[in-house]
């Protein structure tokens, strides 16, 4: 992790966001002083489960991923935060601490406001506040779908949804697949590597996807919408 100096801010300095959009001139100034511009490499972790909030990270540039960790090393992949987005906005009100990890699947450029400061800009921006509140509540609509794909589903169903979860995201105009490794999509569908990995060899025989090392393309996504669909 790298702070990244006022002086070298020149193409990050700007909150250019739509909802950024919604501030006015004594706001983003506001913000601006609230904020840290923070260089992430690939690997870093921007939060850390179980330690204190005392910022929210707004995404400027990169892809991180949002994980709770488990016993013996095992985790849970949630989703892929990325331009635009902002992770920790739980720790705004409630949260004093992170309930979750993420780390920087690609080198990533955030800016840490502070969590005060963005309380502030809440309480006296009802159009900011709406929309904030409309990403939050995005956000746990998806947490909710992933656990009951995770609880309900079987393998080729679990399989099925990371895969087209991870098809929808991009970064760059380009496919995230070949960001992730064949563990990171097991994480995504709550199964053991070596599952994941027999599932989708069958997937492959069957012309659903096609590997190409790490990068993996839907050949047939009625096929496993389909899939999906059964569970």
């Amino acid at each position: 992790m790298k702070i990244i100096a006022e002086s070298e801010q020149s193409i990050y300095c700007d909150i250019t966001a739509p909802c950024f959009l919604l501030l006015s001139e004594n706001e983003i100034n506001f913000i601006r002083k609230s904020k840290t511009m923070v260089y992430f490499r690939k690997g870093e972790n921007l939060t850390k489960q179980g330690t204190f909030a005392s910022f929210i990270l707004f995404i400027v540039d990169g892809i991180v991923k949002q994980y709770i960790e488990g016993d013996l090393n095992k985790n849970y992949n949630l989703r892929l935060y990325k331009t635009g987005e902002f992770i920790g906005l739980s720790a705004i009100y409630n949260e004093n601490r992170f309930n979750y990890s993420s780390v920087a699947i690609t080198d990533t450029h955030a800016f840490l406001i502070e969590k005060e400061a963005m309380l502030n800009i809440l309480e006296n921006n009802a159009l900011f506040a709406s929309k904030i509140m409309k990403a939050y509540c995005s956000q746990n609509n998806f947490l909710f779908n992933a656990l009951r794909n995770v609880i309900y589903k079987q393998m080729n169903g679990k399989i099925a949804d990371a895969l087209l979860y991870l098809d929808k995201e991009t970064y760059n105009s380009s496919s995230v697949f070949p960001y992730l490794s064949r563990k990171d999509l097991a994480e995504f569908a709550g199964t053991s590597v070596e599952s994941a990995v027999k599932t989708l060899k069958n997937f492959e025989k069957e012309n659903i996807i096609k590997l190409e090392e790490k990068n993996i393309v839907l050949l047939d996504k009625e096929k496993l919408e389909e899939i999906s669909k059964r569970g």
